[in-house]
């Protein structure tokens, strides 16, 4: 993703798409993670913010980072008040927050 928002014309395509099929990939492996694994919501925060700033595409990067904030809310209260919760919490915050700044945008 960083490279694809410094390189131009065909290089940034070629960017794009490489990126595309890492985040892609790594969200299959993912699946195997808890909704509330740090892992998991740190990589969906990264590729919702890719398609947002990259892709050009508001509408799946809020998608994204509406399904993985839900369903992490859903398993949040059955987690011990720890650092591993706090790590949780903060991510799934920059997830709500990118959130409310897209569709906010978008009413503009």
């Amino acid at each position: 993703r960083y490279i694809a928002e410094f390189e131009r014309d065909s290089a940034r395509d070629d960017a794009k798409g490489k990126a595309f099929d890492a985040y892609t990939e790594a969200l299959e492996v993912g699946k195997t993670l808890d909704k509330t694994n740090p892992l998991l919501l740190g990589l969906a925060l990264n590729f919702s913010v890719f398609h947002y700033e990259i892709m050009n595409d508001r509408d799946q990067a809020c998608e994204m980072a509406r399904s993985y904030y839900d369903n992490a809310i859903a398993d949040l209260d059955k987690l011990p008040k720890d650092d591993y919760y706090r790590d949780i919490t903060l991510i799934m915050q920059l997830l709500r927050d990118n959130l409310s700044l897209w569709m906010a945008s978008d009413s503009d």
